[in-house]
């Protein structure tokens, strides 16, 4: 029995360590390749671009129908407003998509421009088209093998006092960075629901942890051409996220929210007392060895990440050009963004009316500040709008319906109030930072 006992650890520990170390390797080591140094997962988005770009234009229209057809097929399109809502801008995400992969209506010439449609669909819908399902299958790797239980025990001490949340929520911060904003928010929704989480903790986490994951930052790093930065990208976004989600914390709507259970129902977090490294070593281990197949759950992280895609790319081409046609062609966001003004003219900002628009535009998508700012952004701005686009989290066309759609009783006007403070917060932050680490505030040069 205990030569079993020894071997099953054994078996453990290997997978603890191994696919856990592969996985950061894929996401956190760059490598040269044709002279080009970046992540493993972005060279491979970058090959399959290079050597079958039609294969991947065929791929990304077949997505846009499947997502577009999938909620009056699942017979979920008309669950509430907000769904209606999306499901229309699916269908017209496939339209968009269809008009573009055959040249149709080429007399519409504002549909045309270099910066809206084909930059839709070229650097927008196919590089997130390709990296959410292919970084779905690495992402197994770092999620599934006891690496993030491990990070998630060893942060215990800091959550309540820092985030006033228990520590069993570092798992959820862990998974939004590693998984989704939808994967963090599932697992929110089943702890409140059990009773883990009081309704203000559920509240701070899926307003403060459940942000866009690492995919989804390769993908704005790479609209912005911050590829060579990623690494500095990455922990930058991360700490500016976990900063600005421990201020909102303490502050109004959030502190107002009661510490009631749902269904009057508690279950506090356990109170591990001993060597906190040894029970995060061990927690590992164990995860590592009762983890299934590694075939098994590819597939369910490959079938996930086609899901999401359905599910993300073809709003993100309407909602994406709804948001470039307003922003162009209407002073919507030009009026929104003087709200952000003050926020970069104190800090000596090049352009601070550019930089506050493309704040604003964070809140109908996170991807429309990088896509305003792709063509004119300078080092500095291009860095900041990158790291206030993943550290603001909540934006119309995903996170917020995902959010109103759980049991968190969260209103619609504190979720809007709760962005604004996230991105004001994070320009204060991220500015500094950018400065400190010797971004420019000049023009880039050509990619």
């Amino acid at each position: 029995m205990s030569e079993n006992r020894a071997a099953q650890s054994d078996i453990g520990l290997i997978k603890f360590l191994g696919f856990s170390l592969f996985g950061v390797f894929v996401f956190f080591c760059p490598i040269t390749i044709g002279g080009r140094s970046t992540i493993p997962v972005d060279h491979i988005i970058t090959i399959i671009t290079r050597n079958g770009l039609e294969g991947a234009r065929i791929y990304i229209l077949l997505v846009m129908y499947c997502g577009a057809a999938l909620p009056f097929i699942r017979k979920t399109w008309n669950k509430d407003a907000m769904t209606v809502f999306f499901s229309v801008a699916k269908v017209c995400g496939a339209a968009i998509g269809t008009t573009l992969y055959f040249k149709l209506f080429s007399d519409l010439q504002w549909l045309w421009r270099p910066d809206f449609g084909p930059f839709l669909f070229e650097r927008l819908a196919m590089p997130v088209g390709l990296v959410i399902p292919i970084g779905s299958v690495f992402l197994a790797f770092l999620a599934n093998f006891g690496l993030m239980e491990f990070t998630g025990a060893l942060m215990t001490p800091i959550m309540r006092p820092v985030f006033r949340t228990p520590g069993r929520s570092a798992i959820d911060a862990v998974a939004s960075f590693v998984g989704s904003y939808s994967i963090a928010l599932i697992i929110t929704n089943n702890m409140y629901r059990q009773g883990k989480y009081s309704t203000r903790e559920a509240a701070i986490i899926a307003t403060g942890f459940s942000t866009v994951s690492a995919t989804f930052l390769l993908v704005v790093a790479r609209t912005l051409n911050l590829m060579e930065h990623w690494t500095l990208f990455f922990w930058v976004s991360l700490a500016v996220t976990f900063i600005v989600t421990a201020v909102t914390a303490y502050i109004w709507p959030l502190s107002s929210y009661p510490n009631t259970y749902f269904e009057d129902r508690p279950n506090p977090d356990p109170d591990y007392r001993g060597n906190r490294w040894k029970h995060a070593w061990k927690t590992g281990v164990e995860i590592g060895g009762q983890a299934a197949p590694l075939l098994k759950m590819i597939l369910v992280n490959l079938k996930a990440g086609l899901n999401m895609a359905f599910a993300v790319i073809p709003s993100i081409t309407s909602v994406g050009l709804l948001g470039l046609v307003l922003a162009e062609y209407t002073p919507l966001f030009d009026y929104f963004g003087y709200v952000f003004y003050p926020f970069f003219a104190v800090f000596g900002v090049s352009d601070p009316a550019l930089a506050g628009k493309a704040a604003a535009m964070s809140l109908p998508e996170m991807f429309l500040p990088a896509l305003l700012i792709a063509k004119n952004a300078t080092p500095l701005l291009a860095f900041v709008i990158a790291v206030v686009s993943i550290s603001e989290i909540l934006f119309f066309s995903a996170s917020i319906p995902c959010l109103m759609g759980t049991d968190i009783p969260i209103k619609l006007r504190d979720i809007v109030i709760i962005w604004f403070e996230r991105v004001a917060l994070s320009i204060v932050l991220t500015i500094p930072i950018a400065i400190l680490l010797g971004f420019a505030d000049a023009p880039q040069a050509s990619p």
